[in-house]
């Protein structure tokens, strides 16, 4: 059996999580064909994500001026036979070169825009302020979450435990086709939100349809501490 390439390596750290029940006929033009909407309990979630970005090496050589930065992404839930995967609407990094590294490298809809993040994690006291913002002047937007309580491993079966534990993603392809590609991390330990909320214009970058479905609070929001990162080289599984 050919052994996988690793593609990217990296700590992902600081995940806040902002998650929205949605109808699911706004998701069904973004599902990658071969995959299929996942639902949790009937339900399709869509997921707004904000994390630290650190350590990075892209074909094991350190990506230089840009190891570490932060991401924002939008995303929702999918799957092909046993595997569970995400699919990636938009990927927001705050530089231009790393933003086109990541479309050459992954295929993926990233974009580059003005980024700032804060993160006040006093851990004796078990709490952690994080908060992730993009954009400028009327286009500023953030998302923020307050947490209290120690860290813990979601309940298989619950929630949290749905969203944070996908270990595929799935690209469209111009050409009508999909890569599937693997991300593997041990299970992450997560902090329940004692507020959360997203603010901001989202239509600019999502469009009116999704803004719509991210306006109001989260139907749930964790942030993740996070771990080190693997990314496997994608293969071609439709088209």
């Amino acid at each position: 059996m050919e052994s996988q390439k690793i593609i990217l390596t990296a700590d992902w750290m600081y995940l806040v999580m902002l998650n929205y029940a949605v109808d699911s006929s706004i998701l069904e033009r973004y599902v990658p064909p071969g995959t299929s909407l996942e639902t949790f309990e009937g339900k399709t979630y869509l997921s707004m994500v904000g994390f630290e970005f650190n350590r990075s090496h892209l074909l094991g050589v350190p990506m230089l001026f840009h190891r570490a930065f932060v991401e924002v992404n939008l995303r929702f839930y999918v799957q092909r036979s046993s595997r569970r995967g995400v699919v990636f609407i938009r990927e927001l990094v705050p530089n231009f070169a790393v933003a086109a590294v990541a479309r050459f490298a992954f295929n993926e809809k990233f974009s580059s825009v003005p980024m700032w993040h804060r993160i006040d994690a006093q851990f004796q006291s078990t709490t952690v302020d994080a908060e992730y913002g993009w954009g400028s002047g009327p286009r500023r937007c953030s998302m923020r979450i307050e947490t209290e309580g120690p860290s813990f491993l979601p309940a298989e079966g619950s929630l949290s435990h749905f969203i944070s534990e996908h270990y595929w993603g799935y690209t469209a392809q111009s050409d009508g086709g999909t890569v599937e590609f693997e991300v593997r991390h041990p299970q992450w330990r997560i902090r329940e939100a004692k507020r959360a909320v997203l603010q901001g214009s989202m239509a600019e970058i999502y469009g009116k349809e999704i803004a719509q479905a991210l306006a109001g609070e989260p139907d749930s929001a964790f942030l993740a501490d996070g771990s080190a990162v693997t990314v496997f080289r994608g293969k071609r599984i439709s088209g």
